[in-house]
């Protein structure tokens, strides 16, 4: 397989397992912020029923759903994208001038 054919997988690979599950956790995050803000409500996180809690699981998981879709997009910027002009061969079909 060429360079291409392997970025494009990686790009591919890097959506599924970093990208949809970071949208996934910036749809619960903010639940979970609001569900700690609410007064009396029913919180039950990992045996903890502070709401302490839910403000601490929301704000980290909103943090790590951020960190997992730029994944995705450093795997993009640095494997997918055309790469500088100094790094293309210039293929030059016409007459060359004098002073050159």
């Amino acid at each position: 397989m060429d360079r291409k054919t392997t970025s494009l997988i990686a790009l591919i690979a890097a959506i599924l397992f970093c990208g949809l599950p970071g949208l996934c956790g910036l749809c619960s995050g903010p639940i979970f912020i609001l569900v700690g803000l609410i007064p009396g409500s029913d919180i039950d996180i990992f045996g903890s029923s502070t709401p302490r809690a839910a403000l601490i699981t929301g704000v980290v998981d909103l943090f790590l759903s951020i960190v997992f879709i730029a994944v995705p997009v450093l795997v993009w910027y640095f494997l997918i994208r055309k790469q500088s002009s100094k790094d293309e061969v210039i293929d030059y079909q016409g007459d060359v001038p004098e002073d050159f």
